[in-house]
């Protein structure tokens, strides 16, 4: 008679002793505290530079990513991105690969994409760029033939589409509070979240070789059946949860063996991260409590079968008391697994 091996479990107190990778973050400075809290805590780091409108432009977030991946070898590397402006334009393709092309020869791992492909950038015919326009499939072959993963962080939460009071989840609501220009309820006239997905949906179509890595449960966070369609689909396809382990915690206090059940199944198809985002203007040590706070929080959802409350959740949720093999994976396996390269001196 065969015996089942016993599953054995991580406690709080094996959080330091066991590495991981956050590997969704935005260190924009020169300042390595983050960097060094992170090593403390036997995180590593993987920055991702973003064509974002509140950060510095592209090329200063690659010094300092380059600046940070010279002094923690192993212990920290980055992915770079690329501006979508003036896409249409002669030379914008060969000007785009070229700057992806020398980031890779400094070392970066991917290449991210953010929302303002579909939701803020039209071109010069006043249409929205889309993730799937036929302009950026030279780029998207570029970074497949080069063995690099894309980061998408394509549409937004489905909550973006609903009024305020009926968000599901207290970050979501704040965020578009003091966000209204991405709150796409106040702009019927955008794409619509459907659109969102189905242009994402379509770009994969058309990329099936493509490491593609949906940050944030690729805006299908509000239902981990609807991720898991797209990784059964899409086998090259994985997610990170920067900024939506709530939703899972939601969901969680809905129905806990759905979201458990979740998480065993696609155990090598999902990363650990947060979007924490540390430059100059901010007070290091509130970003070093922030980030203790949130990762010894994350640490005790997902290893602890306790009961929580979380400040962007109403009303108490258990934890998933996760196996350790699923932990290594979610912390460790995939990160390296999706971003060949990750970690090495």
């Amino acid at each position: 008679m065969e015996v089942k091996k016993k599953e054995s479990f991580y406690g709080t107190e094996d959080f330091a002793r066991v590495k991981k990778y956050d590997s969704h973050v935005h260190i924009n400075t020169f300042d390595p505290v983050l960097i060094n809290y992170a090593r403390s805590q036997n995180f590593y780091l993987l920055s991702l530079n973003v064509a974002a409108p509140d950060y510095v432009p592209l090329h200063e977030q690659q010094g300092f990513t380059t600046f940070h991946q010279e002094r923690f070898p192993g212990a920290f590397n980055y992915v770079t991105s690329f501006n979508i402006e003036g896409i249409g334009e002669p030379g914008w393709q060969e000007k785009t690969i070229a700057y992806l092309d020398q980031s890779f020869k400094q070392g970066a791992l991917g290449v991210k994409v953010w929302k303002n492909i579909g939701m803020e950038y039209k071109d010069k015919d006043d249409k929205f760029v889309m993730i799937d326009d036929p302009r950026l499939d030279p780029v998207l072959d570029f970074i497949t033939e080069n063995n690099k993963t894309l980061v998408g962080h394509l549409g937004e939460p489905k909550n973006c589409w609903l009024p305020l009071e009926e968000m599901t989840v207290k970050n979501d609501r704040e965020y578009f509070k003091h966000h209204p220009e991405y709150h796409m309820y106040l702009h019927p006239e955008y794409p619509s979240y459907e659109d969102q997905v189905n242009a994402r949906d379509n770009m994969l179509k058309k990329h099936p070789e493509m490491r593609f890595v949906g940050a944030h449960l690729a805006s299908l966070e509000w239902d981990v059946d609807e991720i898991a369609a797209r990784l059964d689909k899409y086998p090259n396809m994985a997610v990170d949860m920067a900024e939506r382990v709530s939703h899972l915690q939601f969901q969680a206090q809905k129905d806990h063996k759905k979201v458990y059940d979740f998480f065993v199944r696609y155990q090598d198809r999902l990363l650990y991260s947060t979007d924490i985002v540390i430059d100059s203007s901010m007070d290091s040590s509130a970003v070093l409590k922030y980030a203790h706070d949130t990762w010894t929080d994350h640490w005790k959802f997902f290893t602890s079968d306790e009961e929580m409350t979380a400040s962007e959740v109403e009303g108490p949720f258990r934890g998933l008391h996760l196996p350790v093999t699923v932990i290594d994976k979610l912390y460790r396996e995939n990160a390296e697994k999706w971003f060949p390269g990750l970690g090495q001196k």
